[in-house]
């Protein structure tokens, strides 16, 4: 029931974006995952097809608390929002042309924009522990950053040439210092 409140309460939260609100509720509030932890399954969430914070839920439900904890952290994350979106859409032609309303939803467009900033900023903490190294993280983000937001590269283009430059240089990594490991153990020399 806690799991189903919580992703209720944190589905609440987001307006325009509920990553920003997931982070600090999964990560800082409830302590239920570290933030190394959140940003692995975040960017496993944006890699799948689906709504990112659905995927996210699945997910941290399925691995955290089993098949139940994935059900509960999914209807909490869309029950309340389903029943709200009713209403709203209910009276929504007859307030849209009001000027509070119109500033009203430019208000929280700025607000979830700044949302994500923060976000991304404090989850950068995450990368200085990343098994790439911090120099090859800043590189990807960067990269990434220029692909997808300057250059207007679609989504899976750069999750595909950037993803799987990490994941190579990740994978090589990886070997390489098992190498000198086992080398530097080696009874031989």
């Amino acid at each position: 029931m806690d799991l189903f409140l919580t992703f209720s309460a944190l589905t609440l939260q987001g307006f325009g974006g509920v990553m920003p609100v997931a982070q600090r509720v999964l990560v800082d509030k409830k302590e239920w995952m570290t933030r190394e932890q959140f940003v692995e399954e975040f960017a496993v969430a944006q890699i799948l097809p689906g709504p990112n914070v659905m995927n996210l839920a699945l997910a941290f439900g399925r691995r955290h608390f089993g098949l139940g904890g994935a059900v509960a952290a999914l209807a909490g994350l869309l029950a309340a929002p389903l029943i709200l979106i009713l209403i709203v859409a209910s009276q929504y032609a007859h307030v849209i042309d009001l000027a509070f309303v119109q500033g009203a939803f430019r208000g929280v467009s700025a607000v979830a924009a700044g949302l994500i900033v923060g976000t991304s900023l404090n989850l950068f903490s995450a990368l200085r522990l990343n098994p790439m190294g911090w120099t090859a993280s800043i590189l990807l983000v960067i990269v990434g950053f220029v692909a997808l937001a300057l250059m207007r590269w679609p989504l899976y283009w750069v999750l595909l040439g950037v993803g799987g430059a990490g994941i190579l240089y990740s994978y090589f990594r990886h070997f390489r210092v098992r190498s000198e490991r086992h080398a530097s153990e080696d009874p031989s020399e």
